[in-house]
């Protein structure tokens, strides 16, 4: 997968179109990640003890498919496509496909 944990990424479609968030988490084996403020579902939460002490309805953010998001660059200012490229040492690293910088 191109897109990472702690990427910043914009969605390009569904119903939050042009949000932009942090991922927080990725299902690469569902082609899925989860990213922060972007599709919120509502989960009804039992009582538990260890973690949470009340139950109730909580917000949580839902996975969205990989395809629906794309990296955001902020050189760039809108979202980006994500390449490979491999440096003289070896070493292979993520790459802007519009600015041909590379994404740390």
């Amino acid at each position: 997968m191109r897109i990472k944990k702690g990427d910043t990424v914009v969605v390009i479609s569904g119903k939050d179109k042009g949000k932009k968030g942090k991922v927080l988490q990725v299902l690469p084996k569902k082609d899925r990640v989860i990213v922060e403020g972007v599709n919120m579902i509502t989960k009804h939460q039992k009582p538990n003890q260890q973690a949470m002490q009340q139950g109730g309805i909580v917000n949580q953010e839902g996975p969205i498919h990989v395809s629906n998001v794309m990296f955001w660059d902020k050189k760039a200012d809108q979202g980006v496509r994500v390449g490979y490229k491999f440096l003289d040492n070896g070493e292979k690293v993520r790459i802007s496909k519009k600015t041909k910088e590379v994404i740390d």
